[in-house]
């Protein structure tokens, strides 16, 4: 089972601070870093030569996911690639570990919710809301 992190360790800050302006370039939307996973992995260096492999949870708009970066130092700072395009097929190995957001990812989701609708229903499901 994955060590989901909410504090980024200050050794990944950079490239965590880099993913991230890669992913949010990409989006429509702003997203935040609400964790990672395995950062000891991250730190051990597992991975390419030169890189590190961050596994981050982003939340921004109304939702959370997982996504996986390759981080790369070079001249002009950091050179970041997406890994989901190497992420094996369910279907062939282990499926992908499903993720509940740590528990600060959603905090002020609520309060917006409720100042936008009459009502919100929450759904918990298997401890997934």
């Amino acid at each position: 089972m994955p060590n989901v992190q909410e504090t980024i360790p200050e050794a990944l800050r950079p490239e965590v601070d880099a993913a991230l302006a890669w992913f949010n370039r990409q989006q429509d939307v702003a997203f935040e870093v609400t964790g990672i996973l395995d950062p000891e992995v991250a730190l051990a260096g597992a991975g390419a030569p030169g890189a590190r492999e961050l596994r981050l949870i982003l939340c921004g708009g109304d939702r959370c996911e997982q996504r996986s970066f390759r981080v790369a130092a070079n001249a002009e700072g950091y050179e970041v690639a997406s890994l989901e395009d190497e992420r094996p097929d369910p279907a062939e190995g282990q499926p992908p570990a499903e993720l509940d957001p740590p528990p600060g990812a959603l905090r002020g989701w609520l309060d917006r919710a409720l100042g936008q609708h009459a009502f919100v229903v929450l759904v918990f499901y298997r401890g997934y809301w």
